[in-house]
């Protein structure tokens, strides 16, 4: 939100600097995030002056020059050549004198030098309006009145101020703060409170001299949506340009001047926080309506573009028509034109949650629907209504008709029951109840009942975000500082002990053994797109079982993804598109899914390599990634956790991957890897092979907690290893090797490897080698030979059994 620094001290009589009062704001919760100093007209227009021309006569090389002398209050007159159609012997005008530095466009400045045009010397330049940046006017130079007097400063003839906009990153609790007299309140509680001063917040004029007959009938049909509606005709009015004061206001926070009809209500808006809308009193036809939208009904916004209305859109209709989406956009035909002579100014107080879902629907993002939605002041509307009508008759002209206020139900102030020691037990700090008291009463919070425990605060109802005691414990620190709270030297903490694994702890560990590996972590949406499953015919997730959004932001987000898959398949394709196909990266994050049991959110442990696997360089130009390169970054996860005991494979057969297996623990699944089907890549476009792992991070942590640490001495012997060379069918694969040798020996067969497979030249068809080692090893004494041949000759005898294998 920008604040004028200038129209800030309007509220409040202080000497702050624009830094001093950043720093205060940003102390009591509004964090200023941008202090900018700015100028109504860019570069203050130094070096320019107002002046006389006494002689014009034309140039003697040139058809459209004409050579000047200008009198502009210096020792002598300076000699100018113009070439303006319009200048003339004894005008009044602006004139930028040697040096000074003009910005005609923004980021092009222009610094006057003296020249010779067409060998005549000149020493400046009369201005036009485009020239000096104060209009858009180039039809020749800017013309003064004649009384205006010579040698001005052209910064003073324009009332060009200094100022500062300050950026205030607004959080949505704080709606008490969407206006310039909302900051200024926490800038005097915070100066009244440190400052030991008495400041007011000077308020403007609201009271209405005289109110006239002329109304229209004004209907409220649904008063939830609408509980206070206020509103006020004004004929006569002449629509024009706003005085230079009120377009410098609204310049000063980023504001465009439309007219002195809209620019009242932006202006009053972002005084009191109060959105106010001004409709053409002729679309009124007399009667208002204040509704839901019927079916098919259809409104041409401001931005000319019609949009389809929604019944649950609360609108502001004539007899015929809506006119207004209610608190987020006016209407193309109502709005105020320059034919309007008369007006319907409305303000209001409209429901949070209507506002804020009818602008969500459209896709609109307001500066009304901005403050509606968070909760503007229900008992300011009049004073802000009333502020906007004086300053449309002084400026506007016209007659003020009978004035409206539809308000049924009163929205009182909160009541809420507070505790001083139970304040300053959260604080940490000792604050008299005093101090306590004087900082709630500048923030027109106040006692109205006490006991000897604790008392009751009322709070305004523009505070919605004051509800508890600890909202209120919060105010009261906000105001005295949380710099304020000392830093103890001292901290005391208990040692506490775990039985459970801390799943933090354990998303540690494991994201930082990929780091150390290459890996990249990436962070996905966790809302998709439900047409996913179409596009790639997938039958391993169901559609039916998606977590569906009742109102999505878009269609592309419109259902809580079911797998981490394809967001990491998403990131492959955005880097591989921009030069960047070998990749290795992982992703921590929760899955969703409905079924017989209700909704169900699961942790998930997604890996992705791709490409290649090391950079290229003359070693290895050719060093792809591997689907085994996985395997062994999967098993080191699972090492380094400890949950590698006794791991079961079994083959992974699903429509998304080529080929893979399941590992299971404690015959629960905990990891599913593999490579993905080309027809899955294909609808992402990816070129390169994606070797996929999803882990089951819910399992890892169960299986985890079910880790007993055990302790051996280390070994007073050496290993010894023994290798087999077998041939074997095709489809025997390694594990069955292992489970084995594991059954023949339990005791000091401690390793089984596989360290060379071959298939092809030499070998029958249908059949491979393995070259396996086992690894024996006693904790105590020196295994000898024939113990070792004895084990290796009963896993012999068991694979040529079981597997039909043969030694080489």
């Amino acid at each position: 939100m920008k604040i004028s620094y200038n129209w800030l001290k309007t509220y409040i009589n202080s000497d702050l600097t624009a830094e001093k009062t950043a720093e205060i704001l940003t102390d009591t919760g509004l964090e200023v995030e941008g202090l900018e100093k700015i100028e109504t007209v860019k570069g203050g227009l130094k070096g320019v002056v107002t002046g006389h021309v006494l002689t014009k006569e034309a140039h003697p090389d040139a058809d459209r020059l004409n050579i000047t002398t200008v009198d502009v209050g210096g020792d002598e007159p300076l000699q100018i050549v113009c070439g303006a159609p319009n200048v003339a012997a004894g005008q009044k005008v602006i004139v930028a004198t040697v040096g000074a530095v003009l910005y005609p466009e923004p980021d092009s400045p222009l610094k006057i030098k003296k020249s010779k045009i067409r060998g005549v010397e000149s020493f400046g330049m009369i201005c036009a309006e485009d020239e000096l940046g104060t209009g858009n006017s180039h039809e020749g130079i800017l013309v003064l009145p004649e009384e205006t007097s010579v040698g001005i400063p052209a910064r003073e003839f324009f009332n060009i101020e200094d100022d500062y906009l300050i950026e205030i990153g607004l959080t949505p609790n704080r709606a008490d703060a969407m206006g310039h007299i909302g900051v200024a309140r926490d800038l005097k509680a915070y100066l009244n409170y440190h400052e030991q001063l008495n400041l007011k917040i000077e308020l403007p004029d609201t009271e209405l001299a005289t109110i006239g007959k002329e109304n229209i009938s004004i209907s409220i049909e649904d008063v939830d949506a609408a509980p206070r509606y206020a509103g006020a005709v004004i004929t006569g009015v002449k629509v024009q340009d706003s005085p230079e004061w009120l377009q410098n206001k609204l310049r000063a926070i980023g504001l465009s001047p439309i007219n002195n009809i809209v620019d009242i209500t932006n202006f009053v808006m972002h005084e009191w926080g109060n959105p106010l809308h001004a409709f053409d009193l002729n679309d009124v036809h007399g009667q208002l309506t204040v509704r839901r939208a019927k079916k098919g009904e259809k409104l041409t916004t401001l931005d000319e573009v019609e949009r389809e209305l929604h019944e649950e859109d609360l609108v502001i209709a004539n007899v015929e028509e809506p006119m207004c989406l209610a608190g987020v956009f006016g209407g193309l035909e109502s709005g105020v034109k320059d034919s309007t002579t008369a007006i319907f100014l409305e303000a209001a107080y409209f429901n949070p949650v209507t506002i804020r879902k009818g602008a969500k629907r459209h896709g609109l993002n307001t500066d009304s629907s901005f403050r509606f939605e968070r909760g503007v002041d229900p008992n300011t509307v009049l004073s802000a209504r009333n502020r906007a009508i004086k300053l449309i008759l002084e400026l506007a002209g016209g007659q003020l008709g009978e004035v409206s206020d539809f308000y049924p139900k009163e929205i009182k102030d909160f009541e809420v029951l507070f505790s001083f020691e139970r304040c300053r037990q959260l604080c940490g700090i000792t604050i008299s109840d005093e101090d306590i008291l004087k900082i709630l009463n500048e923030l027109d919070i106040h006692m109205v009942s006490d006991s000897e425990e604790s008392v009751v605060l009322s709070v305004p109802a523009y505070r919605v975000d004051v509800q508890r005691e600890a909202d209120i414990i919060e105010e009261v620190l906000r105001i005295y500082g949380f710099n304020n709270v000392p830093i103890p030297e001292k901290l005391n903490t208990s040692i506490t002990f775990k039985k459970n694994p801390d799943p933090e702890k354990l998303y540690n560990i494991a994201a930082n053994l990929l780091a150390d590996n290459g890996f990249s972590e990436i962070m996905n949406n966790s809302l998709t797109n439900s047409n996913i499953w179409e596009k790639l015919e997938n039958k391993t997730f169901d559609a039916n079982q998606d977590v569906t959004l009742l109102n999505p932001l878009s269609n592309e987000l419109d259902v809580m993804r079911q797998t981490l898959l394809f967001g990491g398949l998403k990131s492959i394709e955005h880097n591989q598109n921009r030069q960047h196909p070998d990749l290795r990266i992982f992703e921590f994050g929760s899955v969703y899914k409905k079924d017989e049991n209700g909704y169900q959110e699961n942790k998930k442990l997604g890996i992705w390599m791709t490409g290649m696997s090391r950079n290229e360089n003359w070693t290895n130009s050719n060093d792809k990634t591997t689907f085994y390169q996985l395997k062994g970054v999967v098993e080191s996860i699972l090492i380094k956790l400890g949950i590698n005991k006794a791991p079961r494979i079994e083959p992974l057969t699903n429509d998304l991957f080529e080929d893979g297996y399941t590992i299971k623990i404690a015959n629960k699944n905990v990891v599913e890897l593999g490579w993905l089907k080309s027809n899955v890549l294909k609808s992402f476009g990816i070129k390169n092979p994606v070797y996929y792992g999803s882990f089951n991070w819910d399992m890892v942590i169960e299986l985890t907690g079910m880790n007993k640490i055990k302790f051996h001495p280390i070994p007073k012997t050496q290993f010894v290893r023994r290798d087999f060379s077998l041939l074997l069918d095709k489809n025997i694969t390694f594990e069955s090797i292992q489970k084995i040798a594991n059954k023949v020996d339990r005791k000091i067969l401690k390793e089984v490897g596989l360290f060379d497979v071959y298939e092809g030249k030499n070998l029958e068809k249908g059949k491979k080698s393995y070259a396996v080692s086992f690894i024996f090893q006693d904790q105590e004494k020196t295994l000898k030979d024939k113990q070792i041949d004895g084990i290796m000759n009963k896993i012999r005898q068991e694979l040529e059994g079981q597997l039909k294998a043969e030694l080489r």
